[in-house]
C-alpha cells in the first residue's frame, strides 16, 4: 500500500517537473490538472493528472479522498481541451474503508474554459468490506463525476 503512494508521488513530481521547462507551446498545453467532486477514482473529493501522448491518446492518474484511478483517454480532437473517451480504473477505499475496485468506460465532456463532467459504466471487479450491504449487489455501475479542469 504505501509502495503505491510512494510510487504515484514519484509520478506525479516527474510529470509536474516535465512541465517546468520553458518551451513555447502554451497555445497547446499538453497536459490538464482536473479538480472535483468523484474526481481521483471517484473519491469525495479528488484530483486528477492527465498527459497527452500523442496528438489523442491521454494518459491519466489522480487520487481522491481514500481512493486513486489512472486511465487512458482517446480525444475526440486533437487538443486537451476537447472532450473524450476513456478506459478507467477506480479503487475506492484501503483496508477497512475499501468499498470497491471498478473498471469501466466514460465520456468526458470538456468546455473549452474550466468546466467538466463525465458519465460512464464500471465493472465491479472486486467488494470490500466497506460495500453498503443494503444495496443490490449489482455487476455494473455508473460513473460519475464533475470538476473544472485547468490546461498546465
Amino acid at each position: 500500500m504505501n509502495k503505491f503512494f510512494i510510487i504515484t508521488s514519484i509520478l506525479f513530481c516527474f510529470i509536474s517537473s516535465s512541465f517546468a521547462q520553458n518551451e513555447d507551446y502554451y497555445s497547446n498545453p499538453g497536459a490538464a490538472i482536473t479538480f472535483g467532486i468523484l474526481q481521483g477514482g471517484g473519491g469525495l473529493l479528488g484530483v486528477d493528472l492527465e498527459y497527452l501522448l500523442t496528438e489523442r491518446l491521454g494518459a491519466q492518474v489522480g487520487l481522491g479522498y481514500v481512493s486513486f484511478g489512472a486511465s487512458i483517454n482517446y480525444h475526440l480532437k486533437p487538443t486537451i481541451h476537447s472532450s473524450f473517451i476513456s478506459l478507467q480504473y477506480w479503487k475506492q477505499g484501503f483496508n477497512d474503508s475499501f468499498a470497491q475496485d471498478l473498471l469501466g468506460t466514460s465520456f468526458v465532456f470538456r468546455a473549452k474554459k474550466l468546466f467538466t463532467c463525465q458519465i460512464g459504466l464500471g465493472k465491479i471487479l472486486k467488494r470490500g468490506p466497506a460495500y453498503p450491504s443494503n444495496l443490490k449487489k449489482t455487476s455494473f455501475i455508473l460513473l460519475y463525476s464533475i470538476g473544472i479542469y485547468l490546461p498546465t
